[in-house]
């Protein structure tokens, strides 16, 4: 029934061999949008790290002890949306209070976490490999630094990207999707180390 990997290789494997973003391109939209500047990028890279990590918790509680025992399980979709919905709206009130600067910045990429499909898939992952709660919430903090380190790369690239001469049809989304596959296809050099399934 469970998953025998230890918890620091699923931790570490999360963030390089099995990358939510590079490897199974979860979460994508955001990342696009949100990578121009480093400091908007450290801001959404750390709330979906945050919300990854506390929503992996919460939804292996929630999935064990509660839908699974009353024979349920097939409500996990909307069960696991709600609690990230609710742990967003949680975040957002934070940084609104606390950091008005970056709320401004993440502008509507914020609310949009809770339909990021790399924390839902995070859930769903940690379910369908039978991690146990500790692999699953280092996967979940995994998962968001694989992220978080993602757009950081991007973020940086990209404003080198702004002092370069590129070619009219290249700019805009066009470079930024090439760049994501030349940074997939690196990440897939780490493949050979660990594989998480």
């Amino acid at each position: 029934m469970m998953n025998n990997l230890s918890p620091w290789v699923i931790f570490f494997a999360a963030i390089f061999t099995g990358n939510i973003l590079l490897t199974y391109f979860l979460g994508m939209c955001s990342f696009l949008s949100v990578s121009r500047q480093i400091k908007t990028a450290v801001g959404l890279g750390l709330a979906v790290t945050f919300v990854l990590t506390i929503t992996s918790a919460l939804n292996y509680v929630v999935y064990y002890y509660i839908l699974d025992p009353l024979g349920i399980v097939y409500l996990r979709y909307i069960v696991f949306i709600v609690v990230i919905a609710a742990m967003v709206q949680l975040l957002e009130m934070f940084i609104e209070r606390y950091s008005e600067l970056l709320y401004i910045n993440l502008g509507i990429f914020l609310p949009l976490i809770t339909v990021n499909c790399a924390i839902l898939g995070v859930s769903l992952f940690m379910v369908i490999r039978r991690y146990t709660f500790i692999q699953s919430v280092l996967f979940g903090a995994g998962s968001g630094l694989g992220w978080l380190l993602a757009i950081l790369a991007m973020a940086g690239i990209r404003e080198k990207l702004n002092e370069q001469k590129i070619p009219p049809a290249l700019r805009g989304p066009g470079i930024a999707l090439i760049i994501t596959g030349i940074m997939a296809m690196a990440f897939i050099g780490f493949s050979g180390i660990v594989q998480i399934q």
